[in-house]
């Protein structure tokens, strides 16, 4: 007998699982993008986001657990001590509207496909990323004394996404 995906147990296609696999890396991402910190910031940022994803295989929910342990098994695992490479986009404000429109149709994808606790699990996940992801260390100061813990554009990243995501 042939074992089925993972997401055929959830009704999406693999398309729509491409989406919802894809989406936390890219907030996490787009996330670190929000504020030009430099490559130690974004490696700390990067880590961060990648051990809330990790986190997310032992969450109750069954998607976000599917989720997480499928990204996680593409990316790297933080527990072995990988590391995702730190992503400095080009266009960052394209990124993130790109990101923050993924966002928006995933969460349709949601309410169409699963039930309110899972489709709230899975966005609240994300937006948790994103709130780790920006508040892993300050920005701005001088040698890491002073500045935001979280500057006003990861605010709003971090703000645009909770609301396109309803969480």
């Amino acid at each position: 007998m042939i074992e089925q995906p993972a997401y055929t147990g959830f009704g999406f296609s693999d398309e729509e699982w491409g989406l919802l696999v894809g989406l936390p890396q890219a907030v996490l991402t787009a996330a670190s993008a929000a504020e030009s910190d430099g490559t130690r910031r974004t490696r700390a940022e990067t880590a961060a986001g990648l051990e809330t994803i990790a986190t997310g295989r032992e969450s109750a929910s069954p998607l976000v657990a599917a989720v997480a342990g499928e990204l996680v098994s593409r990316v790297g695992d933080p527990e072995a001590g990988e590391e995702l490479p730190v992503i400095e986009p080009a266009d960052p404000q394209g990124l993130i509207d790109d990101v923050l429109a993924r966002a928006g149709q995933a969460s349709a994808l949601l309410g169409a496909k699963v039930d309110e606790g899972e489709a709230g699990a899975y966005r609240h996940w994300l937006v948790e990323i994103a709130e780790q992801v920006v508040g892993a260390v300050p920005t701005g100061g001088l040698l890491g004394i002073g500045g935001d813990q979280v500057s006003d554009s990861e605010r709003r990243f971090r703000d645009r996404l909770s609301h396109v995501l309803n969480d």
